[in-house]
């Protein structure tokens, strides 16, 4: 229901605006860097104002009134409030000395100094000197025991014994609060970097089985289905037909997963591997196998040294290396012959796949990018702490050389 223009509801949110316009107005204000030197001026001058205004004989029998020392200690006790505010300990502690001898040789404090030494008590505990706090405070304590009851001195030191530690504990508070505060957005963040990190470790795995997994057997598909069209005598036109649809679809498969697999990579990079293996170098020879009945290349397998058993992370890398490698000798040199070599030695295993193919091409700026493949086999050895190197032979070809560490720690 809308409220009427002389409505209380319309009045109350009238004074809802002007307190926070009140409230607006003192944050500025506070954020001025001569705010504190502003307020501390304001405050010396009440504080010589009342000192001015005592009565005579006030302070202790002095006949001459406050007189120029009561005059110098109201000074004392409110300027270093805005000279010294970057200085919390030295604020305090002349505001505090002013007050304690204001109080004992003249048996009174202005108002303005009280209100200066709870200001800077409640910064000596914002800034985390609780100690010096109470050390501070302790005097008001003795002055008010010892002092005679009933007096006007009597009644602002027991405030001031009773407000100064409070106000070193509410600073204590809003520091403790303020830390809080901070931590908790400390821990918010680190733990959506590590959900992030999370998140393309997952990608960046997903990729990779994708790319060395399907990837592998769709173009396995492509390659059969070509080869079959190809070598079957007597095929009917319409089966020779149904298998180039099966080919040209397989590779549209391809195109289309390679431009996943860039949406999956981009915001992940070396080094988010699953150290989990599937497959490892004891399947090595039936990935050999079938990709020499799937082709018409000649592989041949190269082992050196003694067998043993690796890291079964490292041994996932080694099959997926192998894999990859096979497939793009498949792709871009067909028909070349194959070596796989393994060379077994105490601290790696030494792994090289290379083809007497037509290699590498050569450089063009209207070469498209490298694709998945070279990458995420670099991306395996890196993973678990190996190095790989692919690139043109040196008697011709195309060469994969990989080390890969042997010992589990050394591939953490």
């Amino acid at each position: 229901m809308r409220g009427d223009a002389g409505s209380p509801a319309s009045e109350d949110n009238g004074h809802v605006d002007r307190a926070g316009d009140w409230a607006g107005g003192l944050r500025r204000a506070a954020a001025n860097p001569h705010a504190p030197v502003a307020a501390g001026a304001l405050l010396a001058v009440a504080a010589v104002a009342q000192s001015f205004a005592l009565p005579p004989g006030q302070g202790g029998g002095a006949d001459w009134g406050p007189g120029a020392g009561l005059v110098l200690l109201a000074l004392f006790s409110t300027l270093p409030l805005g000279l010294l505010w970057s200085y919390p300990a030295g604020a305090a502690v002349a505001v505090g000395a002013a007050c304690v001898l204001s109080l004992a040789a003249f048996h009174t404090v202005t108002v303005a100094g009280l209100i200066a030494q709870l200001i800077v008590l409640y910064r000596l505990g914002r800034s985390g000197a609780q100690l010096l706090a109470a050390v501070l405070a302790l005097p008001y304590l003795i002055l008010a025991l010892l002092g005679p009851a009933g007096t006007a001195a009597r009644i602002l030191t027991v405030l001031l014994a009773a407000l100064g530690p409070g106000a070193a504990w509410a600073g204590a508070v809003r520091r403790a609060r303020s830390e809080a505060a901070a931590h908790s957005a400390a821990r918010e963040v680190i733990a959506g970097s590590l959900l992030e990190h999370t998140v393309r470790g997952e990608r960046a795995r997903v990729s990779r089985e994708l790319h060395d997994v399907v990837a592998h057997h769709i173009s396995m598909i492509a390659v059969q289905a070509e080869t079959a069209r190809l070598t079957t005598a007597g095929m009917p036109a319409a089966g020779a037909q149904r298998l180039a649809a099966i080919g040209d679809t397989a590779r549209a498969a391809l195109t289309e997963m390679r431009r996943l697999l860039g949406v999956l990579r981009e915001d992940t990079g070396p080094g988010d591997a699953d150290r989990r293996p599937q497959p490892g170098l004891r399947q090595l020879g039936d990935l050999i196998d079938e990709a020499r009945d799937n082709s018409e290349s000649g592989i041949r397998l190269i082992v050196r040294g003694t067998m043993v058993a690796l890291d079964r992370g490292v041994e996932l890398a080694a099959y997926r290396i192998v894999q990859e490698a096979l497939t793009n000798a498949r792709r871009h040199a067909k028909g070349a012959a194959i070596d796989v070599e393994l060379y077994y030695t105490a601290e790696a295993l030494w792994l090289r796949v290379r083809d007497n193919g037509p290699g590498p091409p050569a450089p063009s700026p209207d070469a498209p990018p490298a694709g998945h493949g070279l990458l995420g086999m670099r991306e395996r050895a890196a993973a678990v702490g190996g190095e790989l190197r692919a690139g043109a032979g040196r008697r011709g070809g195309f060469i994969v050389e990989a080390r890969l560490p042997a010992a589990a720690e050394a591939a953490a």
